[in-house]
């Protein structure tokens, strides 16, 4: 039998901020293209939406790397047997509060983030202007902000972008 580190070299290993793309991009992508690669997020990021998209993207862990070495070890054994591993102080923080966007209003919201003007944010999506509009205003009604950059603000805060 491989040992446990020889066998954690099969799989992902995120941080939730990466340059470029986020851990969450990766793990969507690897969830996508390769299910059989077991995920775990190790970040200092406890934010409810983070966690929240990491168990929908199939992640079988979500851990903070700021956890004893030997919670740690425990913790990818665990995932390794087939578990799913999440901090109880994450899980409750994961029960608070739900993300009300789409994944299209979460698209549009990080292109505007950008600075990108609605017709660059239709062009790089294949939408239409009114739809991006349309996507822009529900983000913000939901999020109950007074324009976009405000609506983005606060999904990033929340760990909803």
């Amino acid at each position: 039998m491989l040992s446990l580190w020889a066998q954690l070299s099969f799989k992902a290993w995120l941080d939730i901020e990466m340059p470029n793309k986020t851990g969450l991009d990766l793990a969507q992508h690897i969830n996508a293209h390769c299910p059989h690669i077991l995920t775990v997020i190790m970040t200092t990021f406890s934010k409810s939406g983070y966690i929240q998209r990491a168990m929908s993207l199939n992640v079988k862990g979500f851990i903070l790397k700021e956890a004893p070495v030997n919670y740690l070890v425990e913790a990818l054994e665990k995932v390794m047997m087939g578990k799913v591993v999440i901090e109880p102080e994450l899980a409750a923080l994961a029960l608070d509060e739900i993300d009300p966007l789409t994944d299209r209003e979460r698209a549009a919201l990080r292109l505007a983030t950008e600075g990108m003007s609605n017709k660059e944010i239709a062009a790089r999506l294949y939408l239409s202007d009114g739809t991006v509009r349309n996507y822009l205003s529900e983000a913000m009604a939901k999020l109950h902000a007074s324009n976009r950059v405000d609506a983005a603000r606060i999904a990033k805060q929340k760990g909803w972008l």
